[in-house]
């Protein structure tokens, strides 16, 4: 693997359905099982605590560089990584983070954590996509 630029597109879409995974499999799991305040307060903390550079490299660069690849190599695969790439963003900011302002501005559990983890599961099922799509090789 010579392509810097599919290496990239790779790590960081990888690297971003990994910080889903673990959402669905420990993080969601773990505060479903707090009292309702408890819950509140982790995960208007949570919100806050993953807007750092870190993450928005990843939620940022994981789809722009699958764009850039679709648009450089042309294949199906690709674009359909891209796609991939870019319904969990879309996901992102149509969904998830009206769920998490409404949160942070009083809004209740039951108002919350069932559509936040259901389109989570969405969201993470795109991201997935987009990495197992970049992995597979193509012969452009």
């Amino acid at each position: 693997m010579d392509d810097p630029l599919l290496t990239g597109g790779q790590a960081l879409n990888g690297l971003l359905a990994g910080i889903y995974v673990a959402f669905v499999v420990a993080v969601m799991p773990a505060l479903h099982g707090l009292p309702d305040d408890t819950f509140l307060r982790v995960m208007n903390r949570i919100n806050d605590v993953i807007v750092n550079p870190a993450f928005l490299t990843l939620f940022l660069g994981a789809p722009v560089l699958a764009v850039i690849l679709a648009a450089v190599r042309r294949d199906p695969l690709t674009i359909a990584a891209a796609v991939a790439a870019l319904a969990a963003l879309v996901i992102t900011i149509a969904v998830h983070v009206p769920l998490n302002d409404a949160l942070a501005d009083g809004g209740t559990r039951d108002r919350y954590e069932t559509p936040w983890v259901l389109w989570h599961y969405f969201r993470t099922g795109a991201a997935i996509v987009a990495f197992a799509l970049l992995c597979i090789p193509t012969t452009n």
